[in-house]
């Protein structure tokens, strides 16, 4: 700010006490040497320090220093590498031997025994605890205390009292409905009392830019000001009474200037993104046409809060009534693939279309890895297909979220449901594009009908694309799909000549 008003002035002169002119000038002066020295990270010149924590014969990437050294310097860093730059390397780095621990690392509830049993065990001499519910105890002595955004709620006391110098949130997209929800409001208190703040996600945004307020809300509140503030300079209100970022582009850019933002694009394998349109059982949505006709008219003539209810409740049916009605074309599609030798990750959402993809491949020994298994299931369900004793693995849309793994078996991803996030595919194709995958193309297949929530969920993901994609990559140039069906085809030929 001191920055700004200094050129302000410089063209429009404010008479000024002198002690305000020296107040404004040492801002100045004080951000332009922040700047400089940051800068100076990413010169080819620069030289990291060493980090001492790791066990021998492991270390830090140069990618990977700089984010820590920046971390270090500005005390606050949302770091959006994609998939495969190491972000929990990071995470590891900035922490060990460093005046910021103990630390809370906060995690989706699936990835705590992954942190602690394939990063921090294997490759520092750091200790772990993870935290089992939400009622607090006495805790054993650690380095880092792991944390499930489902428990976090109940350690809010905890760590008010400052006792976690530092604190991580990984897939800090979780917290994108702020306050709204109790996770938001426990990270808020987590943020608030540590000294130093990483937030990790290569997909911070998943719908509408003014996600990025919230989240900013976990890294650095002042930064982007309050919400009426926030949504004054940078939102124009959209459809549905939601706020859209006016210039995503331009809010992408102001975030890495503030250098609170940090991402380096991978130039990984290509996704090749191919929409097949497959049956829609029309008899299956005339089951509950009268249902959704109640709901259509609350939507239009109910009050406030009934018309809000209504609209919830008729998205929760079109969608679910919709996964239905294709979920059998859909699982004879993938039978077609695994037939011809392919290890396929699944996606969907409604436990009745999982019922009935388990029903139509059960000769395959399909296995869930979704909401409802716990983290011990999920693990089983994870070693079953990468060991070849499962096939599909049906995975709910939002539960694979920094899953490893998968790719060393699996290069071929099918979209059985829709989702209205479009960041949701981008975490479902990292669990199969990062290192260790040994193809060179990821097949990524979105079987779509032309009836039903389908037509108007792709609509919408149009949007939600475009917003996320200009704040977190403001330089990119016009994003180019890649859709090559020529593999598809020929696969199609194989399976009818059989």
């Amino acid at each position: 700010m001191s920055t700004d008003l200094a050129w302000f002035v410089e063209r429009y002169p404010l008479s000024m006490s002198e002690e305000d002119r020296a107040a404004l000038l040492a801002g100045k002066q004080a951000f332009e040497e922040h700047r400089n020295q940051t800068e100076e990270i990413f010169l080819p010149s620069w030289q990291p320090d060493v980090v001492h924590g790791f066990k021998p014969g492991y270390g830090l990437y140069r990618s990977q220093a700089q984010a820590v050294k920046l971390l270090h310097q500005r005390k606050n860093l949302l770091l959006g590498d994609s998939v495969g730059f190491g972000k929990t390397f990071v995470a590891l780095g900035g922490l060990m031997g460093s005046p910021y621990l103990p630390a809370a690392v906060v995690v989706q509830p699936h990835l705590a025994t992954q942190w602690v049993n394939e990063f921090v065990s294997p490759y520092t001499y750091m200790s772990a605890h993870i935290i089992e519910g939400r009622k607090p105890y006495d805790l054993p002595s650690a380095n880092l205390y792991i944390f499930k955004y489902s428990n976090i709620s109940g350690w809010v006391d905890v760590a008010a009292e400052s006792y976690f110098k530092g604190v991580v949130f990984d897939e800090v997209q979780e917290g994108r409905t702020g306050m709204a929800s109790d996770k938001g409001s426990a990270m808020r208190v987590f943020a608030n009392h540590a000294q130093l703040r990483l937030a990790l996600s290569a997909t911070p945004i998943f719908n509408y830019g003014s996600e990025i307020w919230n989240i900013m809300q976990y890294v650095d509140p002042s930064l982007l000001g309050d919400w009426d503030e926030f949504v004054r300079e940078w939102c124009r209100m959209g459809p549905g009474g939601k706020w859209l970022v006016s210039d995503p582009q331009a809010l992408g850019s102001y975030l890495r200037e503030s250098q609170v933002f940090l991402r380096r694009v991978r130039q990984g394998r290509k996704v090749n993104r191919l929409v097949i349109e497959v049956d829609f059982d029309e008899d299956i949505a005339r089951t509950a046409e009268d249902r959704a006709k109640s709901l259509a008219m609350r939507v239009v003539t109910g009050s406030f809060g009934e018309s809000g209810q209504a609209a919830r409740e008729l998205d929760a049916l079109a969608r679910r009534i919709t996964g239905v009605a294709k979920a059998r074309s859909v699982a004879a599609y993938v039978r077609m693939l695994i037939a011809d030798g392919r290890k396929v990750i699944l996606a969907g959402w409604h436990r009745d279309c999982y019922d009935i993809w388990l029903d139509e491949m059960k000769d395959f020994n399909p296995i869930l890895y979704t909401g409802s298994e716990n983290a011990k299931q999920k693990d089983k369900a994870k070693n079953a297909f990468i060991n070849g004793d499962a096939n599909p693995l049906i995975m709910s849309l939002r539960s694979g979220a920094g899953l490893d793994g998968l790719q060393k078996v699996c290069s071929t991803v099918v979209i059985g449901e829709l989702d209205w996030s479009p960041m949701i595919y981008e975490q479902l194709f990292g669990r199969v594009d990062r290192p260790g995958q040994p193809e060179e193309e990821i097949t990524a297949i979105f079987c779509v009908a032309n009836d039903g929530s389908d037509p108007t969920v792709t609509s919408v993901n149009s949007v939600k694309r475009d917003q996320a994609r200009g704040i977190t990559d403001p330089d990119a140039a016009v994003e180019i799909i890649h859709s090559d069906e020529t593999h598809i085809q020929q696969l199609a030929k194989r399976y009818l000549g059989r």
